[in-house]
């Protein structure tokens, strides 16, 4: 899929035009998600990703969105963001919005996790009510290795 928007702006979700390195320096240096992520794990995210949309301005990443999921019946959306040049034009509902109603994710339940975007997210149908069974989340599970020592400096 690969769609034009107003300005010079389009979305694709083809994972090879992505520019990881400006996924990674987003996510790792500005978000308060990912803050310090290893760029490896962006790698991985990215690469287990069931679908990746980039927004781009003129050839370049100025925004992203990834959704895991089994395409049959739930999605979690993930490392949404649009960088604050480009913010209040619209730009992440279009994002979103493609990320959601678009295909092959279209009907599928969706969930999400954001500290800042309730209102963005309500408009395309989110919400804020309890869920129909309590949630529960684990952290993610450090192992010895990335408690220790860099890689390759085991002793």
């Amino acid at each position: 899929m690969r769609r034009e928007l107003a300005d010079g702006f389009e979305l694709d979700d083809d994972p090879r035009r992505l520019d990881v390195d400006a996924v990674h320096a987003y996510i790792s240096g500005e978000s308060y998600w990912g803050r310090g992520r290893p760029r490896e794990l962006t790698e991985a995210a990215i690469a287990g990703s069931r679908r990746v949309l980039g927004l781009y301005h003129e050839g370049r990443l100025v925004g992203f969105a990834r959704a895991v999921s089994d395409a049959a019946t739930m999605a979690y959306l993930a490392d949404v963001y649009v960088l604050a040049a480009y913010r209040g034009r619209g730009l992440g509902m279009a994002l979103v919005r493609e990320m959601v109603e678009g295909e092959p994710l279209a009907e599928v339940r969706w969930l999400l996790h954001t500290a800042d975007a309730q209102g963005l997210y309500g408009r395309l149908g989110f919400s804020e009510h309890a869920p129909r069974y309590p949630l529960m989340e684990r952290e993610r599970r450090h192992t010895q290795q990335s408690r220790s020592a860099p890689r390759g400096r085991r002793g």
